[in-house]
């Protein structure tokens, strides 16, 4: 396993993010149980989930399949860089989601009894809360962190403006801010590259990429589909409708590169400046393997030049749109 440090942070984490998302709707709880312990096997140290995560088993489910992996001892918590997150609503009261002072110590407590700790090392906004003061989410932060309750503080789905914004508020109160960004990103979906990306560079804040494949459309669909392993309907065959040519010449340049598509895509973003760890999402084992295969891939500037004819990207704004 590759470790690096997350953002301008001393934590050491995997170079894969392990995400649980599946854990519990998809995935049964023994079956996760067993790919966390194989995700241990293999030196991934660095396990994402959130506190709405497995809503559909009810509030909180995948936090509680993985609290009780780490009520079974054997290191498994000590040796887990842990991030949870938190933002939508829990319930259908006032005050249940978002990042009120409120909320952030409720839904804290509430997900430490869940994983069965009695910390989180990596706690992250689910998204931006445009109607709460950055002062009072810093408080409330600040506090947890003195409690011993958090160690880091990190983002998803903020735009670059919002990470400055989130950083400048802490600076004013001297306080670390936040040392990570979660985002859509990869081959297909580019639009962190304008500003999100160097914003992130610029205030040492690292990149852990979500949905790496896009929903599986980078990860074979069409080999997928003439094999008889994969049946396109609904959102999936319309984004294979609309991007079919790309897709061909991506699943092309695979097979010459001699490499599965799915891994080629979580490589790719391993070589991507700014980027810590993307987060694979398995559903079986067969899926994790996949995705720490991508550590052995190493792609040269001729065929990162290829992916991008493929999959343009975008320059840093405003250069890409302007002078």
């Amino acid at each position: 396993m590759e470790f690096t440090h997350l953002g301008r942070s001393g934590l050491t984490v995997s170079r894969i993010c392990l995400g649980t998302m599946n854990f519990g709707p998809l995935t049964s709880e023994a079956d996760s149980h067993s790919i966390m312990d194989s995700a241990h096997d293999h030196g991934i140290n660095f396990f994402d989930t959130a506190n709405r995560y497995g809503m559909s088993l009810g509030p909180g489910a995948t936090e509680q399949i993985i609290g009780r992996w780490f009520a079974q001892g054997g290191g498994r918590r000590e040796r887990t860089v842990l991030a949870t997150k938190l933002f939508g609503p829990m319930g259908d009261w006032p005050n249940e989601g978002r990042l009120s002072a409120l909320n952030i110590r409720r839904a804290l407590d509430a997900s430490l009894a869940r994983l069965q700790t009695d910390y989180i090392d990596l706690y992250q906004f689910h998204h931006v809360d445009r109607d709460t003061p950055w002062d009072e989410i810093w408080q409330a932060i600040e506090v947890a962190v003195n409690q011993g309750k958090i160690l880091y503080a990190g983002s998803s789905n903020f735009a670059g403006w919002h990470l400055a914004q989130a950083q400048a508020a802490a600076a004013e109160r001297h306080f670390t801010g936040l040392v990570s960004e979660q985002s859509i990103y990869n081959l297909a979906t580019r639009a962190v590259e304008l500003e999100v990306l160097p914003a992130a560079r610029h205030y040492g804040i690292g990149v852990i990429p979500w949905s790496p494949l896009q929903g599986g459309l980078l990860g074979g669909v069409l080999r997928k589909e003439r094999e008889g392993r994969r049946r396109l309907e609904g959102r999936s065959a319309d984004a294979v409708a609309n991007n079919r040519a790309q897709i061909e010449a991506y699943e092309d340049f695979a097979d010459e590169l001699g490499h599965e598509p799915g891994e080629l895509a979580i490589a790719w973003l391993l070589h991507q400046p700014g980027v810590t760890a993307p987060i694979i999402g398995p559903r079986t084992q067969e899926h994790l393997d996949s995705g720490i295969r991508a550590l052995d891939i190493r792609l040269d500037e001729k065929a990162l030049a290829r992916l991008d004819e493929i999959f343009p990207g975008y320059r840093s704004a405003p250069e890409h749109y302007a002078w």
